[in-house]
């Protein structure tokens, strides 16, 4: 079993192109969380269930909320108002994503999402940074 440092995981945004879409690298990112899947169940416990156990079904599938933390460039074409992920979130985009992992075969992991929110911090002694959220919707691939 091989372990990788998770340096070098990149996340890339898609330009929408047809036939053809072109994914571009997400500037300055230092650390992303919540990458994951989780299923929803529903109770169907009944009077003969087995030693008075709940029961439960598998239902549906969902990725978790994704958090880009990053130092922010509000100049970048990936971060800016006018044509990156704050513009997406204005215009309620639903954009694809790539997260590449560092791994020998660059494993990636590719969704649609929307950018839910957006928070910048500037504080007077530290670096302008942020944290973007992203909410996928539908199923993701891995190859």
């Amino acid at each position: 079993m091989t372990s990788y440092a998770a340096f070098g995981t990149l996340i890339k945004i898609g330009d929408g192109g047809s036939p053809t879409e072109t994914f571009t690298t997400i500037a300055q990112i230092n650390a992303i969380s919540g990458l994951g899947v989780s299923l929803d169940t529903e109770e169907v416990t009944h009077h003969s269930s087995t030693g008075r156990y709940k029961e439960f079904v598998g239902t549906l599938l969902e990725m978790k909320e994704i958090t880009l933390e990053l130092n922010f460039d509000p100049a970048h074409a990936t971060h800016s108002y006018t044509a990156g992920l704050i513009n997406d979130l204005v215009d309620r985009t639903l954009r694809n994503f790539q997260l590449v992992f560092p791994d020998s075969g660059n494993t990636t992991w590719a969704f649609a999402a929307f950018v839910t929110d957006v928070d910048i911090g500037a504080p007077h002694e530290g670096k302008l940074a942020g944290s973007i959220t992203l909410r996928p919707s539908g199923q993701p691939t891995l190859a």
